[in-house]
């Protein structure tokens, strides 16, 4: 289906038609042209390589064939409306600023603010656009101004952003709007810690747009979403958030488990670093420099519970040299911390030293060592910080 409407789209627009114009040509209204314009990108949302070669050319060809129109075919608002879409889908306003604007029937607001929109001027299309309510529009371009509206206040007023992406999603599903939209929402929910639907939305891409052109961006924002919350730091739902992982690839996958389990150890959060440690070491290749991270953040959350032997043979036994520069003074930290909880407190004799007891027992009753340990494991993610590959 997709291929047959990308074909007649070219035959629409092509540079023969262009070059000499004959019946379908002159037949062919601004608003029948970015329909046409609109099914092929919406092959791309489908993964179709063949669509996504043609569409930079298609929306140059697309405006070329609105300047030759006759002046008359803008008194139709439908017109008017695709000049706006044509504008929000990817096309020159340099283009656009040549057409009758005095003859065109569309809302001013609508046009002025997609034309400061693809110029970059923010902050006038969101004063253009912010009162516009999609849903009053027609669905074509309901769900256009409505993903614009998702991307000009995602910064500033999140929750209309993620409001407004919704909207895009319910006006045109199965199209690239919706797959933009999902691509845009998916950190924005993530970063709002909307657990269930970080979750649905992602299940909706997976299902729908596996394939996309765009999948590789949307599963860096999902990243992002994911490490730069607490999402993942919940061992209650850490199966689920697994079971998303899954859907991505391997090298992926290995990433983001070490990611989780490093974000959850320097929260203080043992079971979380367990099982991503866990679970990133299942995924890494023989002596590797991720199975040797895998390998660190285990031994910390095995150290720092209550498999304090192994956990710290486990520490002290890591290749170092394998680690990112950043890692190395926190395992530092992490084996000193373990090898501290085993101190006699000062001021006691050797006579009146307690029987040594597990690890999670000495954490539980010392608050004040795990103050300082949070706090030197904090002060060292600063100092690092700036000098992350």
């Amino acid at each position: 289906m997709i291929r047959s409407l990308l074909c007649a789209a070219l035959l629409m627009v092509s540079p023969l038609a262009l070059a000499e114009p004959g019946p379908a040509s002159r037949s062919s209204e601004p608003y029948e042209l970015v329909r046409a314009l609109q099914a092929v990108q919406d092959g791309i949302a489908n993964g179709d390589t063949a669509a996504h070669g043609s569409h930079i050319a298609l929306i140059r060809q697309v405006g070329e064939k609105f300047l030759a129109a006759d002046a008359s075919v803008w008194s139709n608002p439908q017109n008017g409306q695709a000049v706006v879409i044509y504008l929000l889908s990817g096309g020159a306003p340099q283009l656009v600023r040549k057409l009758p604007r005095d003859k065109m029937s569309v809302d001013s607001r609508l046009f002025d603010g997609a034309l400061a929109y693809v110029e970059g001027r923010q902050d006038d299309a969101r004063d253009l656009l912010k009162d516009i309510k999609p849903r009053t529009l027609l669905s074509g371009l309901g769900g256009q101004v409505a993903l614009v509206q998702g991307a000009l206040f995602a910064r500033t007023e999140a929750s209309l952003a993620i409001e407004r992406l919704d909207d895009a999603r319910l006006l045109l599903p199965g199209t690239l709007v919706e797959e933009a939209a999902l691509r845009r929402e998916i950190l924005l929910v993530g970063q709002a810690e909307d657990f269930d639907k970080f979750e649905f939305l992602t299940q909706a891409y997976v299902r729908h747009y596996r394939n996309s052109i765009y999948a590789g961006d949307f599963w860096q924002r999902f990243s992002s979403g994911l490490t730069q919350s607490n999402l993942a730091l919940d061992e209650r739902r850490f199966a689920r958030i697994a079971a998303l992982l899954e859907q991505i690839d391997r090298a992926s996958r290995l990433k983001l488990h070490l990611m989780i389990a490093r974000n959850a150890m320097l929260r203080g959060l043992m079971q979380v670093t367990r099982l991503a440690s866990e679970r990133a070491l299942a995924l890494s290749a023989d002596a590797s420099a991720e199975r040797e991270r895998a390998r660190f953040f285990r031994g910390a959350s095995r150290a720092l519970t209550d498999e304090y032997d192994g956990g710290l043979a486990e520490l002290k036994a890591i290749d170092r040299s394998k680690l990112p520069e950043r890692d190395v003074p926190l395992l530092n930290a992490t084996v000193q911390l373990a090898l501290d909880i085993r101190k006699p407190f000062a001021g006691k004799s050797t006579a009146e030293k307690p029987p040594v007891t597990p690890a999670r027992l000495d954490l539980a009753s010392s608050t004040a060592m795990l103050a300082r340990a949070q706090q030197q494991l904090g002060e060292l993610e600063l100092l690092t910080r700036d000098r992350r590959p």
